[in-house]
């Protein structure tokens, strides 16, 4: 078993395709492309921030305050645009001459003057969700709305410091008794196992390929049966060739954001991160890599008894392709608002594990929950691990 498993994890490490995807992929490749996303997206919001809003007032004679706060504003640009009806305004702003149309009352002078609300129309493209439009309205709204409370309450007799009480009544002095680790965990803590998990099924999808169906399309696979070794060491041998590089995948990743999160720290002075990964003690960085470990094994398994099963790589790359959303949709759970780790979702096999190491990150784990969730994975493992020994020991499936 020990001199397959050595043979086959040699023959891989030779292998260009495989270093790239255990190695290359983790330490370089992902830390480029989740930097250049985030520097696309901060420069694309940044430049939403700082563009100027073109607008069109309609009956701004009726507010001519609001009128000549919005015209000197620095986020907004008037525009000289007739615009005739709601069909025009809708036509116009689909067409990219206007940003933003604010329809006034014609009646609210009066409606002020009677203590009535009054309704204005505010018209623009809300499919742009960092673009802020209805964000900047609102706050140059807010602003005027703010005078006219101000003004009437004067009329009726209040002064400036009433106004204020009248404003807000209630003045909340919040103490948030997470700490940083805490909101940085739940924050981000559902993320770090989106890319974990997957990448353990990335890290073991090719050695496996290579183990099972590659054997069959090279033709080695008799001369592999005709040693001196049984059908279950042989099989027991892959699978812990493919479960070392699934797990060492793992690994490398963990490795590798924990050395470019103090790199992006030291070099952008946000001290903040290193501070907060090296509150994550060693012993939850070893809980996380062991939560992986039968979860990898689950996906060793499982590959090598589809790729046994395949009599080519393509075949064998068509059965894995459908396994992945298998993989995303149970580790989607550990982003989702309001689900936590509990006795019931311990026994959830991947979900448990997404879970865990979201509560691991934020330091708030029930250490007693890792009970119930390295029984549940271990015996899928194990169950999995049992099917691909019966799987290999079929001769119709090694010679389909």
């Amino acid at each position: 078993m020990w001199q397959v498993f050595i043979k086959e994890l040699i023959e891989l490490l030779r292998d260009r395709k495989t270093l790239f995807f255990i190695i290359a992929l983790p330490m370089v490749i992902f830390p480029v492309v989740f930097g250049v996303m985030g520097f696309l997206g901060t420069k694309a919001a940044i430049t939403e921030q700082e563009k100027m809003i073109r607008y069109v007032l309609v009956n701004e004679s009726v507010a001519p305050e609001f009128a000549t706060a919005l015209f000197y504003h620095n986020d907004f640009k008037s525009m000289k645009i007739e615009v005739e009806n709601e069909d025009d305004i809708i036509e116009k702003i689909k067409a990219d001459e206007l940003d933003l149309v604010i329809v006034l009352n014609k009646d609210f002078k009066a409606q002020f003057n009677n203590s009535e609300p009054s309704v204005w129309k505010i018209y623009f493209n809300g499919s742009n969700i960092i673009g802020g439009t209805k964000r900047k309205v609102e706050e140059a709204l807010a602003t005027f709305s703010e005078t006219l409370q101000k003004e009437m309450l004067i009329n009726l007799g209040f002064d400036e410091s009433q106004f204020e009480v009248f404003k807000k009544p209630i003045k909340f002095e919040e103490i948030d008794t997470a700490d940083e680790r805490e909101s940085f965990g739940e924050q981000l803590g559902g993320f770090i196992p989106y890319l974990l998990i997957p990448l353990c099924l990335t890290g073991a999808m090719y050695p496996a390929i290579d183990l099972g169906a590659g054997e069959k399309e090279r033709g080695t696979i008799e001369t592999l049966l005709l040693t001196p070794i049984s059908r279950f060491s042989l099989v027991i041998g892959k699978f812990l060739c493919i479960l070392t590089t699934a797990v060492m995948t793992a690994l490398i990743t963990i490795f590798s954001m924990i050395f470019w999160s103090f790199i992006v720290g030291q070099l952008f002075d946000v001290q903040e991160v290193s501070e907060i990964l090296s509150s994550v003690g060693w012993l939850d960085y070893g809980l996380i890599v062991l939560l992986l470990v039968p979860v990898a094994a689950i996906f060793s398994a499982t590959l090598l008894a589809i790729s046994i099963y395949a009599s080519s790589y393509k075949e064998a790359q068509n059965y894995m392709g459908p396994l992945s959303i298998f993989v995303i949709f149970p580790v989607i759970v550990g982003m989702t608002p309001g689900i936590s780790l509990n006795a019931t979702w311990a026994i959830v096999p991947i979900s448990n594990v997404a879970l865990a190491i979201k509560e691991l990150l934020k330091g708030t784990i029930d250490y007693s929950l890792l009970i119930p969730i390295f029984a549940s994975t271990g015996v899928f493992a194990f169950i999995s691990i049992l099917f691909c020994v019966y799987w290999f020991n079929k001769e119709s499936v090694l010679f389909r």
